[in-house]
């Protein structure tokens, strides 16, 4: 399967998968929001270079990581139910922007992600 990427697609893999076995579930939720962060960079980087194939690509992961995020909230802490409500918000839309890209949008909820980020980093 590895042989029908590129070579740095492939090591990318290996190197991701190597850190997602070895993280407990702090570094999980770190790498998610990476994740995330890298994800929608890349997407708008795409859009503006009309590479709709990589767009999509990019914006399948960021899909991909929020909904690790949003299905990984436990509790029912007022805490817990704003992550909940801000990562369905977040998913929808970057699925709004796979057929209207919106790259306003998607700054804002990067943005918003780094800042969560940022905020659990400092907290520990």
């Amino acid at each position: 399967m590895l042989t029908l990427r590129d070579p740095a697609q492939a090591y990318r893999r290996v190197e991701f998968d190597a850190r997602v076995a070895s993280a407990d579930q702090r570094e999980l939720v770190r790498m998610c929001y990476e994740r995330v962060i890298s994800s929608l960079g890349s997407a708008m980087h795409a859009h503006d270079r009309a590479d709709n194939v990589r767009k999509s690509q990019a914006l399948t992961r960021a899909v991909s990581a929020l909904t690790a995020l949003q299905m990984g909230v436990s509790g029912e802490d007022t805490m817990s139910g704003a992550l909940v409500q801000f990562y369905s918000a977040a998913r929808r839309a970057v699925l709004d922007s796979v057929l209207d890209f919106d790259t306003a949008t998607l700054s804002q909820v990067r943005q918003d992600v780094v800042d969560i980020a940022e905020t659990l980093t400092s907290a520990r």
